[in-house]
């Protein structure tokens, strides 16, 4: 072994590298030409992904932060006893008699006595703001009071400037009146500009001004409940099963293979498995919010399986081992001792998967859960809609105001992504365990 050694090193010693020389020094270049031109690159690319990703926030905060914004007209609105069909006693005395009175009836006649007929300037849907109005104060009945009431849609358009003025009247969705109506009011100053708490507060409408998002995102939080109750502790046993218990056959093979293989099923199959066990089998209600968590758990659950297997995995051997060594049982050292060590892995890939369920569609709208809804969901069983479906609705639709609820929606799927992926980073820098 010395004699092979000292020739060896006389070899290399007989013929030193010639860092010097003209072809080492081109190869060394050359290297750094590809180092800094792979550099570049990956600048490039980061710098087009930063782009797009800003050209995208850009286009959606533009058309849709004026969906936060509504347009009110001043009237003054009379509540004459008479049209109502009920007085300030019955009123007191019954509350539930509000229900049969006609509020559309005084809206309609304190719009015209103030505008005429000429121009809709009023929404039809103001009157439920009467309606309230009346609820805490039964002694209005009888009196005449100005209130801001919520424009339409056109006036509300014209006030954000979303309308070309100078366009030809047939390619306007407003008419001359309602123009010169809206420059009265204007120069009058009886309209304003406020904070939209139609759109953050109510369910869809048929008018624009009026439909808002709380009813769909009520109806993504039930769901996403449903789908986490089932998906996590199931996705996580399962993993904790073939990581530390089943035995390596062929038979856990098929079921790796299978689970790997479900993680990357389109997302519609999954749609029409619920389609067909949940609703054509099992008669479970349609629309519902568990029926949609139910869906997305099983679209879910491959996802969960593989990010708590390579979580546990990430668990070093040693830690089983000393717990064993001081006489733990098995099921000790997985509950004990893995599965805390672990959690944060889990954690952090269910998150992630939640966020994907969130923004599924296709699974959603195989089971019905796309119909038009003018209430809140109250539980889980009732109908409801998902934020994502309620986007694909209002983008379908050909009226102007829908365009900027359809942003505005999508900014705060936005926010809810972005807060549940912050929540997973959190979660991971939290409880992250290094060895």
């Amino acid at each position: 072994m010395d004699r092979q050694g000292a020739g060896v090193r006389g070899n290399l010693s007989a013929a030193p590298t010639a860092w010097g020389s003209d072809q080492m020094q081109a190869r060394i270049r050359r290297r750094y030409r590809q180092e800094r031109n792979f550099k570049a690159m990956g600048i490039l690319a980061l710098m087009i992904a930063a782009g797009f990703l800003v050209f995208l926030m850009v286009t959606v905060i533009g058309s849709g932060w004026n969906s936060f914004r509504q347009t009110q007209v001043l009237v003054p609105v009379t509540f004459e006893a008479e049209r109502l069909g009920i007085t300030p006693e019955q009123a007191r005395a019954d509350p539930r008699a509000l229900s049969r009175a006609n509020f559309q009836g005084v809206l309609s006649d304190s719009v015209e006595r103030r505008f005429g007929d000429d121009a809709a300037l009023v929404s039809d849907g103001a009157w439920l703001a009467l309606r309230k109005a009346v609820e805490a104060d039964p002694a209005l009945i009888g009196t005449t009071k100005e209130m801001w009431l919520i424009a339409t849609s056109n006036i509300d358009q014209l006030s954000k400037r979303q309308i070309d003025l100078d366009a030809d009247e047939t390619n306007r969705p407003v008419n001359d009146v309602e123009i010169a109506a809206w420059g009265r009011l204007k120069a009058e100053g009886k309209l304003r500009t406020v904070l939209n708490m139609t759109f953050l507060t109510s369910a869809d409408s048929v008018d624009p001004e009026l439909a808002g998002i709380w009813g769909a995102l009520k109806g993504s939080f039930l769901t996403l409940v449903v789908t986490l109750a089932i998906s996590f502790p199931v996705g996580v046993l399962a993993a904790i099963y073939l990581e530390e218990f089943a035995a390596k056959n062929r038979w856990t093979d098929i079921v790796e293979v299978s689970i790997n293989n479900l993680a990357a099923v389109p997302s519609i199959i999954f749609g029409l498995l619920g389609l067909s066990v949940f609703l054509n089998t099992m008669n479970m209600p349609r629309s519902a919010p568990v029926v949609g968590g139910l869906t997305l758990a099983l679209m879910t659950l491959p996802v969960i399986v593989i990010a708590s297997r390579a979580a546990i995995k990430a668990v070093p051997p040693s830690i089983r081992d000393a717990a064993l060594g001081i006489g733990a049982s098995r099921v000790q050292v997985v509950f004990h001792h893995v599965l805390p060590l672990a959690l944060p892995g889990m954690l952090t890939g269910t998150i992630l998967g939640m966020a994907r369920a969130l923004g599924e569609t296709a699974p959603l709208l195989m089971i019905g859960m796309r119909a038009f809804l003018t209430s809140v969901p109250q539980g889980l069983t009732q109908p409801a809609t998902a934020l994502p479906v309620q986007i694909f609705i209002w983008s379908d639709n050909v009226s102007r105001g829908f365009v900027e609820k359809t942003s505005g929606a999508i900014i705060v799927l936005l926010v809810f992504l972005l807060t549940i992926n912050s929540l997973a980073i959190y979660l991971r820098n939290r409880f992250e365990v290094r060895w």
